[in-house]
C-alpha cells in the first residue's frame, strides 16, 4: 500500500490505519471508509506487533482536550484601563529562575482559583537592557509564562490571558482570567 506522498507503508502503519479507520464515524452523507482487506498473512516481527498494540493502547488513553482559551472581553479591558475594575490578586515572578517561576505560577493559580479569584495579574518583568552573560537570554519569563499558561496542566485553571495595560506593567505583565472551580456534588 502506498501513501499519498508515494511512500510505501509498513505493515504496522497499515494495521494502525485500519484500526483508526474502524473507529471514525463518517460525515453525514458519506459512505464509511472500508479498510482494504488484509494481504495474505505474513509473519510480523514481534516487536512491530507490540508497537501497533502500544500505539492503539495509547490512542485510547488520550485525555480529553484542554478547554479553549478565550480573549479578555472588550468591556473588562475598558474597565481595567479606566481603573473601574480591580485586580483581585497578583504575583511577581521576575527575578526568579524558570523552574521556580513555573512552580510558583502553578501554585498561585491553583490557590487563587480555590479562593474564587476571577482576575489576577502575573508580573513577568520585561527583561533588562543589560547584555546577557554567558549565553543567558534576557526576558525569558516574559516569553515562557504565556507558553506555560497554554499547557494542558494549567488550562483547566486559565480561562484566558492578555498583556496588561501600561499602568499595570504593560508588556512585562499579563492579566489572567481564571475559570470557576467546579463543585463536585453527590
Amino acid at each position: 500500500m502506498r501513501s499519498r506522498r508515494g511512500k510505501t507503508l509498513s505493515e504496522a502503519d497499515i494495521a494502525l490505519w485500519r484500526q483508526v479507520a474502524r473507529s471514525v464515524k463518517p460525515l453525514p452523507g458519506r459512505a464509511p471508509i472500508e479498510p482494504e482487506p488484509p494481504p495474505p498473512a505474513a509473519p510480523v516481527p514481534a516487536e512491530t506487533s507490540m508497537l501497533v498494540i502500544a500505539a492503539a493502547a495509547s490512542a485510547k488513553a488520550v485525555p480529553p482536550a484542554a478547554p479553549p482559551l478565550a480573549p479578555i472581553e472588550r468591556r473588562l479591558r475598558t474597565q481595567l484601563r479606566r481603573g473601574r475594575q480591580d485586580i483581585e490578586a497578583s504575583i511577581d515572578l521576575h527575578g526568579m529562575r524558570q523552574d521556580e517561576a513555573h512552580l510558583a505560577l502553578g501554585g498561585f493559580l491553583r490557590r487563587e482559583q480555590a479562593r474564587g479569584t476571577r482576575l489576577c495579574l502575573v508580573v513577568t518583568g520585561k527583561g533588562g537592557p543589560a547584555p546577557a552573560l554567558f549565553g543567558e537570554e534576557r526576558g525569558v519569563l516574559r516569553r515562557m509564562v504565556p507558553h506555560w499558561l497554554r499547557l494542558s496542566e494549567l488550562r483547566p485553571l486559565v480561562l484566558g490571558f492578555e498583556e496588561a495595560e501600561q499602568r499595570h506593567g504593560g508588556s512585562g505583565a499579563l492579566y489572567v482570567r481564571l475559570r470557576r472551580l467546579r463543585e463536585h456534588g453527590p
